[in-house]
């Protein structure tokens, strides 16, 4: 067998190994791939005496990967996912190309989805796939061509383009003011005070903004701006939310401004692509858009 040949294992034969490997039995992977287990033992065997390694560890009940085997999976599921990827290109659209996008979920969906229509009209031949991530993750590994962050512009091997700058406000209902009886920003702090798990300082930040000290007792903590925000139109306190996440709520007066002034966020909103996707059409095509949505030019910030 020459070199090439013996590094380039048949599909089948990775489809087997795949799925052995993520469902941990020989007769799982049977059963999805509609093969007989003995079918996936002989695809494993030829694997394992191409490659001369043990790539999985068996015992009388149990499978397991081998040292080698955990190392050659994160590449196979990887190579796998991006030949699915090519494939429904292909299928899908024969032009345009894909884009894999991570967004976050209230940014997501209360400013980027309304305007998505708007480029799909304006790029019929690009197909966005969304997939939810917050905080940093491995491009290459989750396979995503762009990510819209909130964060600072260090995201490493990565160009950040600036999209939207944060104010936030604190805010509640106005049916749980009006019982309060409070005049100034220091009047907050005797108030419940609602969290967000992913900015455990920002109360903090704002009360030092204030020229006051933070309150140290606890408060409801939530995971997602939408649910903080429901949780204040039902008077359960008071809120330090972005004002471009709730334009909708103090518009129709669901919720309205605490005492206090707003904060400009250290952080901001940014179209992160890793710098091996720069030129990726469908991403350039995506960025430019964005863009012009925004009336700005780019302030791209390479690390």
């Amino acid at each position: 067998m020459n070199v090439q040949r013996r590094l380039l294992p048949t599909t089948s034969a990775l489809a087997a190994f795949e799925a052995v490997a993520r469902l941990g039995s020989f007769t799982a992977a049977a059963r999805e791939l509609d093969l007989t287990q003995g079918a996936i033992s002989r695809q494993i065997s030829l694997l394992e005496e191409q490659f001369g390694r043990r790539l999985f560890v068996r015992d009388s009940r149990n499978v397991r990967l081998s040292t080698a085997g955990e190392i050659y999976a994160d590449a196979v599921r990887s190579a796998l996912g991006q030949l699915r990827d090519a494939a429904l290109g292909l299928m899908s659209n024969r032009h345009g190309g894909i884009l894999n996008l991570a967004i976050l979920p209230t940014f997501g969906t209360r400013w980027l989805m309304p305007l998505i229509p708007d480029f799909v009209a304006s790029n019929p031949d690009i197909t966005i796939n969304f997939v939810t991530r917050v905080g940093r993750f491995d491009f290459a590994r989750e396979r995503l061509d762009a990510a819209i962050h909130y964060g600072l512009p260090d995201w490493p091997d990565a160009d950040s383009t600036l999209l939207v700058r944060e104010t936030v406000a604190p805010v509640a209902s106005p049916e749980f003011l009006k019982g309060q009886r409070i005049a100034t920003a220091a009047d907050i702090g005797r108030l419940p005070l609602l969290h967000m798990a992913t900015r455990p300082g920002a109360w903090t930040e704002w009360f030092e903004h204030q020229g006051l000290s933070a309150p140290t007792g606890p408060g409801m903590q939530f995971e997602q701006f939408g649910t903080a925000a429901q949780a204040c139109m039902a008077g359960l306190g008071v809120a330090l939310l972005p004002e471009i996440l709730i334009a909708a709520e103090l518009q129709r007066g669901q919720l309205v401004p605490a005492p206090g002034q707003p904060m400009q966020s250290r952080s901001a909103y940014y179209l992160v692509v890793p710098h091996d996707k720069h030129s990726h059409p469908p991403v350039a095509s995506f960025r430019d858009w964005l863009l012009g949505q925004l009336g700005k030019e780019p302030a791209v910030l390479a690390w």
